[in-house]
């Protein structure tokens, strides 16, 4: 158990439904699980967002991460994860944004996910500890920098390195 969650919050669990075996259903929570998650991404590039659009993208990043847990792989449950923490962590929610980056880093180690994943969800917990946290942020961007140094896939090494940039960069217009 690690002592970092906010508030004494503990592990969560991952499992996926036993009875999500019909395939309509099936397909329905997969289509649920990847529309909220566009939707979401849809509600993170507007330039300029009301206070109801915060709240619906932060409500569709939870939905596409609970479609995800009833038939989703471990993969998409630290993306899942990891989309939540980037919501939280833009709408300046530290305590939340940093408990679902971890919980997306338990997710990538206890499933051995790739490199990739790891390093991401090492960028999300960096990302919410510059909110308030920017000397522990510090150490997480370096760490996602190491890990990346040995992922092979150019196009996962670019996103990485442009969420790595742009966080840093973020840091560096903090006064």
């Amino acid at each position: 158990m690690r002592s970092y969650y906010p508030l004494g919050i503990k592990q969560i669990p991952i499992f996926m439904n036993p009875d999500a075996t019909d395939l309509r259903e099936m397909q329905f929570h997969r289509k649920m699980a990847v529309d909220f998650f566009n939707e979401t991404w849809k509600q993170l590039d507007k330039t300029h967002r009301t206070l109801e659009d915060d709240t619906r993208m932060i409500h569709t990043a939870h939905a596409s991460r609970l479609h995800w847990e009833i038939v989703g792989s471990a993969e998409n449950l630290a993306v899942g994860e990891w989309l939540v923490s980037r919501v939280h962590s833009i709408l300046q929610q530290p305590d939340s944004a940093l408990f679902h980056a971890w919980r997306s880093l338990d997710v990538a180690e206890q499933n051995n996910l790739s490199l990739f994943h790891l390093a991401c969800s090492h960028e999300a917990i960096a990302r919410a500890l510059s909110i308030s946290h920017q000397e522990s942020a510090v150490e997480h961007i370096a760490m996602a920098r190491k890990i990346a140094l040995d992922i092979v896939d150019p196009e996962e090494k670019t996103i990485l390195n442009e969420d790595l940039s742009s966080l840093e960069a973020f840091r560096a217009s903090e006064p």
